[in-house]
């Protein structure tokens, strides 16, 4: 078989044709394996060291895929790892959600903060009951619900209401307020705490009950990604670190 005249004219163009389907099927090659090497984690604040420690183990797991943190509440994270658009998140206490997993990762104590100039800032140790009747500055439970249950039980437990004064806003502003305004406290999780040195502040540990927050790493149940069982493994190292 021989090519006529015009076959002759049409090969080059024919070849330009296959390899620049040869280019761009290599381009989408490239692109999905770009995808499936980045892994999507809702974060949130207060992680302190642990979110550092994390993202080391991490990249020394996983070192071809690159981890992507978005930061929103709680909810949102929970239901972006169900529709896909995140593959995990951090969240803090016991959440039920169907067709997710829930892989329990460390433990954070939580302190009071209190003003320095308060009596109570003296102990090493704050007993929850000595805490009644100073106004407790706190997220809304709609804006932090596992939090609030734990501080609330916490007062109960010790056998008291306690006694709400201005809503918990932001780090800066709160703390800001309780070290120079009038007397108030709050709650902040340990790892925060450490990296946290405000003047007119102090952060004390709480007994009477010892308030302890679980963080759970949430992925969806089908998942079987390699990147996010390193990511489990990060997570469990990071604890110990």
């Amino acid at each position: 078989m021989r090519l006529t005249e015009a076959g002759r004219q049409f090969l080059p163009h024919a070849r330009e044709v296959l390899a620049a389907e040869a280019r761009a099927w290599e381009a989408i090659a490239g692109f999905r394996a770009e995808q499936a090497a980045t892994v999507r984690l809702g974060s949130s604040d207060g992680l302190g060291g642990r979110l550092e420690r994390l993202l080391s183990e991490f990249a020394l797991r996983a070192p071809e895929a690159q981890l992507e943190l978005v930061n929103a509440p709680t909810v949102q994270r929970l239901s972006r790892v169900v529709s896909g658009e995140l593959d995990a998140a951090l969240v803090r206490g016991e959440w039920a959600r169907p067709g997710l997993r829930f892989v329990r990762t460390w433990e954070d104590e939580v302190l009071a903060a209190l003003p320095a100039t308060h009596p109570l800032a003296a102990r090493e140790v704050v007993d929850f009951a000595e805490l009644a009747g100073l106004p407790l500055r706190l997220a809304d439970r709609t804006r932090n619900q596992m939090l609030y249950d734990l501080v609330v039980g916490g007062c109960r437990k010790a056998g008291f209401d306690p006694a709400f004064g201005k809503e918990f806003t932001t780090a800066q502003d709160t703390l800001a307020a309780i070290g120079f305004g009038k007397p108030a406290w709050t709650v902040f999780y340990r790892p925060h705490a450490e990296q946290l040195p405000v003047p007119g502040v102090v952060f004390r540990p709480l007994r009477n009950p010892t308030p302890v927050m679980p963080t759970f790493l949430t992925l969806r149940a089908d998942t079987r990604r390699e990147e996010l069982t390193a990511l489990i493994d990060a997570c469990v190292s990071a604890d110990r670190r």
